[in-house]
């Protein structure tokens, strides 16, 4: 029929629900939310919920700025870091120049560059080292968009390349994605107050272990982040819940607790990639709560399937061809990923 829209979606990760099961396909925290996130909830007024939830998220914004040293005009709230995102294309990327992110990276880029007719250009990683170039962004283009740390490499670019490639595109809006830039070394939100290009979108749903609330938000200056506030007010106003922003409010106000075990997963992170290597896996190196890793002995998608079979589910991509023979597996705690390993020791002593 006529006017029906053709589209390829984004496929995320399956969501399995066994009482067994290691869940390491969706990057999820390892560890539940901090207590002082129970301790909001139990104390909301559910009488509350028969009224619109607020437009403003003014307690949620006051407690960000306050964490990132900014004020709440530089920020706006969403339903997950994903629709703040699809609010970036519809905001900044409206020219007729290519929009400017890397050809493996965050799924979701090209499904949104489609879904709004944005013109784009995915750029190679180094072939050698998946690493993104940073001069490769050094040309005309009608916007930028970088997930930093990449996924699903979880390589991470510097704050001085970020800098270098804010500062040769002045004239259009560059969009980092810290979705895991709490298990890197370094944010560049501070950067905002240097350049008016910048907007840094961030999620509760990793480092914040509340994926289950669907909570996101992006930073810049106050002129672009009232361009996202109108996007998001022709789209859906009310798109934060209230018991959104109770949960939201109150795992900022616990930064320790996600410092200390952000901290742990990274540690995990590191002694697991360890483990790999003794069993010759290559791993490239990560600055996320996952790991992107290929055997030169193993097929990828049998032990895919071997480990699924264990109810151990990771992330097996067919594509782009690159990725064929890798294995991206989300950090889980210290137990599950001896479990892991255990497996597949044994999996491959069966076919070594």
């Amino acid at each position: 029929m006529d006017g029906i829209r053709k589209i390829t979606p984004y496929i995320p990760g399956a969501q399995p629900d066994f009482e067994d099961m290691i869940k390491l396909n969706t990057n999820e925290n390892a560890y539940p939310p901090s207590p002082k996130v129970l301790e909001a909830l139990e104390k909301a007024d559910y009488r509350q919920l028969m009224r619109y939830p607020s437009l403003t998220n003014h307690e949620l914004k006051e407690a960000l700025a306050e964490t990132y040293g900014l004020q709440t005009d530089q920020l706006i709230i969403g339903n997950g870091s994903d629709e703040i995102l699809a609010f970036c294309f519809l905001a900044f990327f409206n020219s007729r120049k290519p929009v400017l992110f890397p050809g493996m990276t965050y799924g979701f880029y090209k499904v949104w560059a489609d879904l709004f007719h944005v013109p784009y250009q995915e750029i190679p990683l180094q072939s050698d080292t998946f690493e993104i170039v940073p001069t490769d962004y050094f040309k005309e283009n009608g916007g930028i968009i970088i997930a930093n740390p990449n996924a699903p490499t979880g390589i991470e670019l510097s704050k001085n390349d970020i800098r270098r490639i804010l500062a040769e595109n002045p004239d259009v809006v560059v969009v980092i994605d810290e979705a895991y830039c709490d298990y890197g070394d370094e944010s560049v939100v501070d950067l905002i107050a240097e350049y008016h290009n910048l907007v840094v979108t961030h999620t509760f749903s990793k480092s914040r272990s509340l994926a289950g609330i669907r909570l996101g938000y992006a930073m810049g200056n106050a002129k672009l982040i009232n361009v996202l506030e109108a996007v998001k007010s022709s789209f859906n106003p009310y798109s934060v819940d209230k018991l959104a922003e109770v949960v939201g409010t109150a795992a900022v106000e616990d930064q320790s607790y996600y410092q200390e075990k952000n901290a742990l997963i990274c540690q995990t992170r590191d002694r697991f990639s360890e483990e790999l290597a003794k069993l010759g896996f290559q791993t490239l190196p990560s600055k996320t709560n996952f790991v992107l890793t290929t055997h030169p002995q193993a097929d990828a998608a049998d032990l895919f399937r071997y480990l699924e079979s264990r109810h151990i589910f990771v992330r097996y991509f067919k594509s782009p061809a690159v990725l064929e023979n890798y294995l991206r597996i989300s950090i889980g705690t210290e137990s599950e990923m001896a479990t892991v390993i255990q497996v597949i020791q044994t999996y491959l002593q069966d076919i070594l």
